[in-house]
């Protein structure tokens, strides 16, 4: 599941390399929460993992 994560960042989010370490930290970050919140997910009924956290937990 983590590479298969790390793959999705690498080729759908972090399209160029970055400059420095606190510059990658930055672009990391920014993809994650991309991830979590904008990213509809075949495997949850193409919702965001955040709508499904949510659903689960209220």
């Amino acid at each position: 599941m983590a590479e298969r994560i790390n793959g999705i960042l690498k080729n759908e989010y972090l399209l160029q390399k970055p400059a420095n370490l606190e510059e990658a930290r930055r672009m990391v970050a920014e993809s994650i929460g991309i991830y979590n919140t904008r990213r509809s997910h075949l495997a949850l009924n193409y919702k965001t993992p955040n709508e499904v956290h949510q659903a689960f937990y209220n």
